[in-house]
């Protein structure tokens, strides 16, 4: 396979009442495809290439990073839903398509969802990876935690101690435990490099602010699961499907199994825990051209 060709371009989008500017990475060429990577500790728009990497003999694919994450320091902006919301209606006024293919994985699926409803005819069809709407404490320990989830935060959004805090909560060993318990599926795939890519993204400028409000719930996109259900109610959208990983952690999964149920999304199984378009691009790249 001829790799396809990559180039990246700065983006100056208005974000919070500034210019804001942000890379993103154009992948290969054909009809065009927005690769939106996860919102996580540890994502990146890098998490995308190996998709893209497949995709491009098809597609042009242009990988944006999301605001307060990403390969590079940080620009200052608020960290909440409205942010993110903003930020794909800014990138789509910038970059406006139509797109005969949109991708989120992880946390990026609501807010793909939520901005195909806002932009009509913007999206031919959507694929979601792996999609999640609760961050990862109010997973763990349910959202009567929320005082304790705001609290933490703030305490990692502290100057001085919040970086400490920070570094202690993500050292290479600990980004170690977290991939192998949820984000790959096979161990064996969790490699010295890639623990070391990985903490290079959580140590660029301003990497704590991103990492706490996601850990802690603060870029849910919405509060419930009837929420998140009702975003792919009511019509109005292009053509949805699901990414389910095999293995993916139990409380994710039920939320993806119970999107499936609803009837308005169709299905298809991939190899994987939460982060399957990287571990397995492959296999990802198929179920996308095999549900065109």
């Amino acid at each position: 396979m001829i790799e396809p060709a990559r180039a990246t371009r700065t983006l100056a989008l208005p974000l919070g009442g500034r210019m804001v500017e942000m890379p993103c990475d154009v992948v290969g060429s054909g009809a065009d495809a927005l690769l939106l990577p996860a919102l996580s500790s540890i994502s990146a728009r890098s998490e995308m290439r190996p998709l893209a990497r497949d995709l491009g003999q098809d597609y042009r694919c242009l990988i944006p990073d999301w605001p307060g994450f990403g390969n590079q320091a940080r620009a200052p902006v608020a960290m909440h839903p409205d942010t993110m919301h903003g930020f794909l209606d800014t990138f789509l006024a910038a970059e406006p398509g139509p797109y005969d293919l949109g991708i989120a994985a992880g946390h990026a699926a609501a807010y793909l969802v939520a901005a195909a409803r806002r932009h009509p005819g913007a999206f031919r069809r959507l694929v979601l990876v792996a999609p999640t709407w609760r961050g990862p404490l109010p997973t763990m320990m349910g959202p009567e935690r929320g005082g304790l989830f705001r609290f933490l935060r703030r305490a990692v959004e502290v100057p001085l101690l919040g970086d400490a805090l920070y570094r202690i909560n993500i050292s290479p060993p600990v980004i170690g435990r977290m991939m192998r318990a949820h984000v790959y599926a096979d161990p064996e795939h969790v490699t010295p490099g890639i623990i070391a890519d990985k903490h290079a993204i959580t140590r660029q400028i301003g990497g704590r602010f991103g990492t706490a409000a996601f850990v802690t719930g603060g870029l849910d996109p919405v509060a419930t699961r009837e929420a998140f259900l009702a975003l792919f109610k009511d019509g109005g959208l292009p053509p949805i499907r699901m990414l389910r990983p095999e293995r993916a952690p139990r409380r994710s999964g039920a939320e993806m199994d119970a999107l499936f149920a609803t009837g308005l999304v169709a299905k298809t199984v991939v190899p994987g825990a939460l982060s399957p378009h990287e571990e397995y691009p492959g296999e990802v790249a198929a179920a996308i051209r095999a549900g065109r």
